[in-house]
Formats: C-alpha cells, sequence, structure tokens
C-alpha cells in the first residue's frame, strides 16, 4: 500500500467524525530519562481510543451495497464501540462479538452507542475467526480491528497530526497488540521523511506480535492475564500487520504487569487523565527504554482510557 497517500487520504475522510488530540509535555516523565516526553493524548478520543480512526475510515470506505448489507466486527472493546460509534454516525446495521471475558466496562461502553453486542470464545483471536465466518456467510462486511489496510491507514492518522504538532520527534512508544497502531503511525513517518525510532511496547502476560515477529510467523499462543486488555489474545492468522511491523518497527520491548500499573500510575499522577492499561504499557516501555532517549523527544501514544472503577480502584 502507498502509506502516505492512504493515510493522508484517511485525515481528510474522518476529519469530522474524530478529534485532533492534543499533544502535552510529560515533564516528570522527561525528566526520568533526561529527554524532553509528550504524551500523544488518543485517551482523550471520541468512544475514549485511537480506534475510532480505523473504524470510521473502513465504514466511510463502504459501498452503498456494503452499507445496505451491513456490517460484522470482532473486539475486545475499543474497536467495538469505535465501530458502534460509526453505525450509529452513519446509520449502519451491524453486528459486535466480543469475548466472553470482555472488560464490562468496555461491553458497556459498545452497548451506549446502541449496538447489537455478542459473545463468543475467551480469546479475542478465536472471538474474530468466528466473526469474520459470520460475516462471510450472511453477506456482510467484516470490519477487522487490525488487519485491513483501510483501518491501518486511519490509525495512521495520528502520525499526520504528530506531523504537524512537533518539529521533530526521536523515538516513538506505542503499544503493541495486532499491529495496526504502531504500523500505521510508523509508515506514515517514515514515508514523509521523519528519522524516529520506532519503539513497539508489549506487555509479558500476551505479546503474540512480539513473538511472532521474531519468529517470522503468527504464531498461536496462550495469553495470561494482563491489565493491557486492549493488546491481548492472539492475532489473525496471514495479518497484514506481521509484515508491516517488520518493515517499520525499529525495536520491540516487554513490560511486567507492575511496570504497567506504575506506567498507569504516572499518567494518571502528572496528567490528572485516565489512561488504560494498553497506555500504561507504552508508558512503561519509554521507562524500561529512557537511558537510550536521553537529550531527545519522546512521544508516547497514550491509546485509550477506558477502564472500570474496579480496575482503577487496584491499579491506584
Amino acid at each position: 500500500m502507498d502509506m502516505r497517500a492512504e493515510v493522508e487520504a484517511a485525515a481528510e475522510r474522518i476529519r469530522p467524525y474524530v478529534r485532533e488530540t492534543p499533544i502535552e509535555e510529560s515533564r516528570a516523565i522527561g525528566r526520568a530519562g533526561g529527554a524532553r516526553v509528550y504524551m500523544k493524548m488518543e485517551n482523550l478520543q471520541a468512544t475514549g481510543s485511537f480506534k475510532l480512526r480505523g473504524a470510521m475510515n473502513k465504514l466511510l470506505s463502504l459501498t452503498p451495497a456494503e452499507r445496505a448489507g451491513g456490517v460484522v466486527t470482532a473486539s475486545s472493546g475499543n474497536h467495538g464501540a469505535a465501530v458502534a460509534c460509526g453505525l450509529e454516525a452513519l446509520r449502519i446495521p451491524g453486528v459486535i462479538y466480543v469475548p466472553e471475558n470482555a472488560s464490562p466496562a468496555k461491553v458497556a461502553n459498545i452497548r451506549s452507542y446502541g449496538a447489537e453486542v455478542r459473545t463468543h470464545a475467551t480469546d479475542s483471536g478465536m472471538t474474530e475467526i468466528f466473526a469474520r465466518r459470520y460475516a462471510r456467510d450472511n453477506g456482510r462486511t467484516y470490519v477487522s480491528p487490525y488487519n485491513d489496510p483501510v483501518v491501518v491507514a486511519g490509525q495512521g492518522t495520528i502520525g499526520v497530526e504528530l506531523a504537524r504538532q512537533l518539529e521533530s520527534v526521536d523515538a516513538l512508544f506505542v503499544a503493541l497488540g495486532g499491529g495496526g497502531l504502531i504500523s500505521g503511525i510508523a509508515g506514515y513517518l517514515r514515508e514523509i521523511g521523519r528519522r524516529v525510532d520506532v519503539v513497539a511496547c508489549s506487555p509479558e502476560n500476551s505479546a503474540v506480535m512480539h513473538h511472532s515477529v521474531r519468529a517470522g510467523r503468527i504464531l498461536e499462543m496462550e495469553s495470561m492475564p494482563t491489565l493491557s486488555d486492549g493488546t491481548a489474545g492472539a492475532v489473525e492468522p496471514g495479518a497484514i500487520t506481521l509484515d508491516l511491523c517488520r518493515a517499520y518497527v525499529d525495536r520491540y520491548v516487554l513490560v511486567s504487569e507492575e511496570e504497567i500499573k506504575e506506567g498507569m500510575r504516572l499518567a494518571i499522577d502528572h496528567h490528572h487523565t485516565l489512561v488504560e492499561g494498553a497506555a500504561g504499557v507504552a508508558v512503561a516501555g519509554y521507562l524500561k527504554e529512557k537511558d537510550r532517549y536521553a537529550g531527545g523527544n519522546a512521544v508516547i501514544v497514550l491509546c485509550g482510557g477506558n477502564i472500570s472503577r474496579d480496575r482503577l480502584k487496584e491499579i491506584l
């Protein structure tokens, strides 16, 4: 795909439906590594997550016949809410499948847009496989959370905003799940000539894409429970994001659950804003690698803020 052209087209297409999120310097976190650290506040995006970008780009790209036929998606929460928001805005019928153990807060967020929610399996990868099959068998369009160039281009619009908001970015820290977010942003920045060290951050307890990149193929792995439910679970076999990550990501970092908690607490304490586990993963990744970027500019993508009250109490 022509990443630059696709992302810039996506930015134009989705502009009426998404927020341009602010960047905020984090002096406290920057001091820890002697760098200027900026938070890209996607936790303030409509629906509480970056996922609205990719979902809207996909839905707006559908033909009238595809819209009339309806869509199906699968999601651990944030992508589902994004698709639900888009379905409501564009008046498209659809069904959203979630794993049986999905975050109640995220499922409630999906339902708040009036979407039909169904459950299947306990691993997000199995939910995706089932939903894709259901869409095919019922003549509906499947909207993947990451395994679609149109969705990846939508997520890459964060890169368009970063290029406008900061003159230089030396390092970019992004939580890694299916790989759509990091490959979209990194691919765009690279193709406009920005020299940036791209660091993919994963929870030790569920790092399927992390290990798949090293193996050169999508692995089937069991995931342990993690605070980063937004990045957890299997990756769809044949996902286009494997090759995109291999092309655009420079380094891969694993972080522990305790490090994720500390990353979340730092973001909440110093920015007075809610973040979910996946955002804490990116903060923790920077803190683990901070000595490499002393004197530079680092961006941490706070990818979402959808967290239940009980989980928040536990972390704090």
